[in-house]
């Protein structure tokens, strides 16, 4: 454990010196039981669109993290749970090998807690894929049938056990990356930042980050937006485009009755049930 705590003392600000926008950034990150390291409270710098007006809070050190003050557990479930992510990365990793093969598969990328290494023992693994235009709900339906012909363990609609089955919730067509106004905030800007990539084919990964550079706006930081050139590939058969058709009206009957919140759309589609940029957000305004 003793090289768990090791403290390189060239990385530490002084609690003094540090700025409203890195209280925000602490205070956000506590949400989630996850403290800072002087390298993350860089990166994860608040931008100008969150702020946090509660001026009683106080911002502690120790063993190498940055956390509000009486909130010092949090150090220990974040390298806990650091050590649980390690092995669940290792079952995604699997997932996107096989989902490389499809080829309309365009990228795979990890996201949630998983991509922040904070995942808790009993949670499960989501992933965000991306398809090529026009072949998203074609795709989605191979992909479930061939994750069930190897018995990869998927988790299902109101499964309560969650842990370590994948969750394929985010599906995107290369055509639609980006976020529209009306979902950009703190928490989905965090989210879009925080992925990692397991699959990145014909720099869908970069050309992911340009459409969603708005999230600078909120973390400056976190990415590094160059603009990529890219061509949406636009090629489609008529018997491929009718067969994503039937693909979709068939899905879409299947989960007709189960959907409440969730994004359907021919090139989105965003298994979200529960609306936790609202509960996070409900948080932040609350100081």
């Amino acid at each position: 454990m003793t090289q768990l705590f090791k403290i390189d003392l060239k990385e530490i600000y002084p609690l003094e010196t540090l700025s409203g926008k890195n209280v925000a950034s602490v205070f956000y990150h506590d949400i989630f039981d996850y403290p800072l390291t002087a390298q993350e409270l860089i990166r994860w710098e608040a931008g100008r669109r969150l702020t946090v007006k509660d001026k009683s809070l106080t911002i502690d050190f120790r063993n190498g993290f940055y956390f509000l003050a009486g909130r010092e557990a949090s150090i220990l479930k974040r390298l806990l749970r650091k050590r649980i992510s390690a092995r669940k990365l290792r079952i995604a990793r699997k997932a996107g090998q096989i989902l490389q093969f499809i080829p309309s598969v365009k990228a795979v990328f990890v996201t949630g807690a998983l991509a922040m290494e904070n995942a808790s023992s009993d949670s499960d693994i989501d992933l965000l894929v991306v398809t090529r235009k026009g072949r998203l709900w074609t795709t989605r339906l191979f992909s479930l049938v061939l994750f069930k012909m190897i018995g990869f363990p998927l988790r299902k609609y109101g499964d309560k056990d969650q842990k370590d089955k994948l969750c394929l919730n985010m599906w995107l067509d290369e055509g639609s990356l980006g976020w529209s106004k009306g979902d950009r905030n703190s928490y989905t800007a965090h989210e879009i930042a925080q992925v990692v990539p397991l699959i990145n084919k014909d720099n869908i990964y970069e050309r992911f980050v340009w459409e969603n550079k708005w999230v600078k706006t909120f973390w400056p930081n976190a990415l590094k937006v160059i603009k990529q050139q890219g061509e949406v590939d636009k090629k489609g058969s008529f018997l491929g485009n009718l067969f994503e058709s039937w693909a979709r009206k068939l899905q879409f009957i299947y989960m007709r009755r189960k959907i409440t919140r969730e994004v359907v759309t021919p090139n989105r589609a965003l298994f979200h049930p529960h609306d936790w940029g609202k509960v996070i957000l409900s948080r932040l305004t609350s100081r």
